[in-house]
């Protein structure tokens, strides 16, 4: 996810919804779904701009991490660890150059 989130972050939110869309990585569906999210509350609980709207800031932080076991031969286990993450999306609206 950190990956994805250096690809968008400081582009406007068109551009980032395209890169999204194209890439070949699983989670960007997920990006993609959380970006398009973000957008839509900046437009209806902001009221901002959708046009001037870009990506300020992408963060990915550790959440939980689920462990379970794998039986292994002559009797062990083998650990297995599930990551899950959190990722933060903030959008502004670019000032308007004279």
């Amino acid at each position: 996810m950190n990956l994805l989130a250096q690809l968008i972050r400081g582009k406007d939110c068109e551009k980032a919804l395209a890169e999204l869309e194209f890439s070949k990585r699983r989670v960007a569906t997920d990006v993609r779904k959380l970006l398009e999210s973000a957008i839509a509350n900046a437009e209806n609980n902001h009221q901002l701009d959708v046009d001037r709207l870009y990506v300020k800031e992408a963060t990915v932080g550790k959440s939980i991490v689920m462990k379970r076991w794998r039986p292994r031969a002559r009797g062990r286990v083998g650990p297995i660890r599930k990551f899950f993450s959190n990722m933060r999306v903030v959008v502004c609206e670019r000032k308007e150059t004279a």
